[in-house]
């Protein structure tokens, strides 16, 4: 229904003028050089499979392996979903326009592009903060970690960010369907980004503006502040230890988490802070596509017990 109406929508504004050109957007954010098209191909192609593979062997050996249930890694496995899922939103379909030689979207799959990565990217922010909420818990207060960090709750808070992201994420995708676009439809993008689509736009988007800054702030910076909160306490609890080894324990278990989370919003503040559109894209790139597929990398070799689970699962499977 969403994607009728979108493209009834621009047929009501332009359909005396051009129907079938703006039923679709074209994402020219590629090159269009031929000896280039193999080369991109075969890139994302390789960052996609890698994204696929590392992913679901962390999922993998998180369930496989008893130890493994607890709180920190049901988010992780829950982390490694989100990241399948949003490299899944969008790399497919630039495989498919590389080797089709076909830059164009329809108005419905470029809507469902910009909710399902509002989705998916909204709640990989929450889920960071959650192990960081985790981390200071297991840390400051160790004694209770366990009454704490129920699996109920963590299912909870799960559950509960995916409804509030959600929501949030039609919400968007509602308020660009009132908007009108001119005949130029480029995108000079490798997928629909909520902001360029805006941009393209001939009607006023004020409102779409002001609602992109709240949802920033509130899913990208709230959760932010509450990671910062959370190392700050562990911080400080960490130089009460009075031992050197008791600090450098404590601290081992927070690496993995603080190398994700300096990709993650490193990538972000580069995405937001630039007005060039080939950098726009690149750093899109490095938000959507490359820590996505680093995850598992970073939590793999910086996590023993993650290694143990891997060695385990793999082992056995070729014993098998």
């Amino acid at each position: 229904m969403a994607a009728v109406q979108c493209e009834t929508n621009f047929q009501r504004e332009h359909g005396s003028r051009k129907p079938a050109a703006i039923a679709r957007f074209l994402l020219v954010g590629l090159t269009d050089d031929p000896e280039l098209q193999p080369l991109l191909f075969s890139l994302f192609l390789s960052m996609y499979l890698i994204t696929v593979l590392g992913n679901l062997l962390i999922i993998l050996a998180v369930s496989s392996d008893p130890h493994l249930h607890t709180p920190m890694y049901f988010f992780l496995s829950s982390l490694s979903f989100i990241d399948v899922c949003t490299s899944t939103t969008t790399i497919p379909k630039v495989l498919v326009n590389i080797q089709a030689q076909d830059h164009s979207i329809s108005s419905a799959g470029c809507l469902a592009q910009v909710c399902f990565v509002l989705v998916f990217c909204g709640l990989e922010s929450c889920l960071l903060t959650m192990m960081a909420y985790d981390r200071y818990v297991a840390i400051c207060h160790p004694l209770r970690y366990t009454a704490i960090m129920h699996p109920h709750l963590c299912v909870l808070l799960v559950i509960i960010s995916l409804l509030v992201i959600s929501m949030n994420a039609l919400l968007h995708s509602r308020m660009l369907l009132r908007l009108s676009f001119c005949t130029d439809l480029e995108l000079p993008h490798f997928f629909c980004e909520l902001v360029q689509i805006m941009h393209k736009a001939c009607s006023d988007t004020s409102i779409n503006t002001i609602l992109v800054y709240m949802a920033t702030s509130a899913f990208a910076g709230v959760p932010l502040l509450g990671i910062i909160f959370s190392y700050t306490l562990i911080v400080s609890s960490v130089l009460r230890i009075p031992t050197v080894k008791g600090r450098n324990k404590a601290i081992s278990t927070c690496g993995a988490h603080l190398s994700v989370v300096t990709i993650l919003y490193g990538t972000a503040c580069g995405l937001y802070m630039t007005n060039s559109s080939t950098k726009n894209m690149v750093a899109s790139m490095m938000y959507v596509v490359v820590p996505q597929m680093l995850n598992p990398f970073i939590y793999s070799l910086r996590n023993r017990e993650i290694k143990d689970a891997l060695k385990r699962l793999l082992l056995g499977k070729l014993s098998l």
